[in-house]
């Protein structure tokens, strides 16, 4: 016997359900009126494995530390196929580069805060892998980035404390929205 488990994703806009193997018992339905009697509430636990996301000011960021040097390594082995030798570009955008002036956005010219690099690089590279890099390696890898665009120093350590303190060549460039809604909206 087949039994619906809970929500696995969502394909094509559609939630979709896996079925529950044979012999066992299917999930109790969740009484949240939106939720169609399917699924679970999350756990604190699943909850926080995907809180993973790093603020501005280093909200986030985890324990570990990386160099330019580190950063370099990984670089090799995870990125300059698609991002080129020295982070150039290739298949995919550039990350070295601070020519203002240039249409090409990198993190040297474009990106406010070098806490978001740490939270993309975590998030989504690479990219036939999102999410693999060890905290370190990531640490590392925005090390290198930051020195390639002469940001930091090749000696520098990034870290949950050094990090939030890098001054980003495009924060003045940034303005901020405190539009609310409403009539206010320009």
């Amino acid at each position: 016997m087949v039994g619906w488990v809970g929500v696995v994703g969502i394909i094509g806009g559609l939630w979709v359900a896996a079925p529950a193997a044979a012999g066992q018992q299917p999930s109790p339905p969740s009484d949240h009126p939106d939720s169609f009697g399917l699924g679970r509430p999350a756990t604190t636990s699943e909850i926080e494995a995907l809180d993973i996301d790093v603020m501005p000011d280093g909200t986030g960021l985890p324990e570990g530390s990386g160099t330019a040097a580190d950063g370099a390594r990984t670089w090799t082995r995870t990125c300059r196929g698609c991002h080129g030798p020295d982070g150039e570009g290739g298949t995919a955008a550039p990350v070295v580069g601070r020519d203002p002036s240039s249409n090409r956005s990198t993190v040297g010219n474009y990106w406010p805060y070098a806490t978001t690099l740490y939270d993309y690089i975590n998030r989504a590279m690479p990219r036939n892998a999102p999410g693999s890099l060890t905290a370190p390696q990531v640490y590392g890898l925005v090390a290198w980035i930051l020195a390639k665009n002469d940001i930091i120093t090749t000696e520098a350590v990034m870290d949950a404390r050094t990090l939030p303190a890098v001054v980003m060549p495009a924060r003045d460039r940034f303005v901020r929205d405190d539009r609310r809604g409403g009539p206010e909206v320009r």
